[in-house]
């Protein structure tokens, strides 16, 4: 690796972890993310890290203590409920807000904080903003990268870290991810305590699932005082265009609502009145279990780019950050008799263990729209504790 320029494409918490552990080892590294500036983005909910995956590459990082003294104690605390907004389960009264070493503890953080973490980590300089990948073309022994604002730069090392729509990915492989007829309706309120005391009385700065009719509600406390939540429910992979609804009319959007949640409770309709619009509807994808591609010796592909997957099992983060974490060790390591063979070895296990927590994904987003999904989910939560 020495002397040689790596460019990793996307700054999300994949692509900055990765920056930062590189740069631990001496690597050269330029960030290059499409946002205009590190305050543009709109974050979404907040994330949970795990132990062995997420935690872990922020230890190797160095990290650790800052993201204890930023993380949102409690809200990893959750409710069960039904349709009628009835509390079969919550932990509120019995699970600490912070334990960490446990293996079922699961620490939250607002996104835009991770972000921030991780970006006063890195050397000055290290993301190159308003950077929107276009193409690229071999040159040499590397890429010539092209931007949207018709910059070129050239790179040793491509990592592609942007995302599930990446666009680096077709270098590497022409798979593509499938629909899981599953659609999520996102929406957002500020301001929860004044604007939705109900709902913000009742999450209690945990997180709520509920269930019924084979749909879902699921919602959760960010760090600034908002709600985030998500409307979750089986459709067409083409629902948004065809179902006519006009997602910043927030009256139009209650009566599709009420026709579509048939029997949930009134209650949930606060969270229609009170959303900054427009609703963001979000189709889940996934990438084939059994995807494989041949390696190249220049250029890879860590997070949503190499194997997004439902979010039903809280691993779409953590394996990005445990991608960056196994691939920034394989390709700064001794062991390898050249970077193809690192790369190589990375993507066999990243697709293996990537492959395992997708199918799990995929299996609780059934389990989570099915008829029983209510007796699902509290059987589970008694064989977890």
């Amino acid at each position: 690796m020495k002397n040689k320029q790596i460019a990793i494409v996307g700054g999300g918490p994949g692509g900055l972890t990765l920056a930062k552990l590189l740069q631990l080892k001496g690597c050269q590294v330029k960030v290059y993310e499409r946002d205009i500036d590190k305050n543009s983005r709109v974050q979404g909910a907040p994330l949970d890290l795990h132990d062995d995956s997420g935690l872990a590459a922020l230890t190797k990082a160095g990290l650790l203590e800052v993201f204890k003294t930023n993380f949102l104690p409690g809200a990893d605390k959750e409710k069960i409920m039904n349709e009628q907004a009835e509390v079969f389960y919550s932990d509120h009264e019995t699970k600490p807000d912070s334990n960490f070493g446990h293996e079922h503890f699961r620490p939250e953080i607002d996104r835009g904080t991770l972000r921030r973490i991780l970006l006063e980590s890195l050397e000055p300089g290290t993301v190159v903003w308003n950077s929107h990948f276009i193409s690229m073309n071999s040159q040499d022994e590397g890429w010539q990268l092209a931007f949207k604002d018709g910059g070129n730069v050239y790179a040793d090392i491509v990592l592609a870290a942007d995302g599930a729509n990446s666009r680096v990915r077709p270098y590497v492989t022409d798979i593509k991810a499938f629909y899981s007829g599953i659609t999520m309706l996102e929406g957002n309120i500020e301001d929860a305590k004044n604007n939705a005391p109900v709902m913000y009385s009742l999450l209690n700065r945990g997180k709520i699932m509920a269930f019924g009719n084979e749909k879902d509600i699921l919602m959760g406390q960010k760090g600034n005082g908002e709600i985030g939540f998500y409307i979750s429910f089986k459709a067409g992979e083409n629902w948004a265009r065809d179902s006519g609804l006009n997602f910043s009319d927030k009256a139009q959007m209650l009566e599709w609502f009420k026709k579509e949640y048939t029997d949930w409770s009134p209650v949930w309709h606060e969270l229609f009145d009170n959303t900054s619009l427009p609703f963001t509807p979000r189709p889940i994808y996934c990438m084939p279990l059994d995807q494989a591609w041949d390696s190249i010796s220049n250029l890879t592909m860590l997070g949503d780019a190499a194997h997004v997957m439902p979010p039903f099992a809280g691993e779409g983060v953590n394996m990005a950050m445990l991608d960056a974490l196994e691939l920034s060790e394989c390709i700064a390591s001794d062991k390898f008799s050249s970077l193809k063979e690192a790369i190589l070895y990375y993507e066999i296990n990243m697709r293996k263990r990537a492959a395992v927590m997708a199918k799990e994904s995929l299996d609780n987003g059934e389990r989570m729209h099915s008829k029983d999904a209510l007796a699902n989910m509290l059987a589970f939560l008694v064989v977890i504790n």
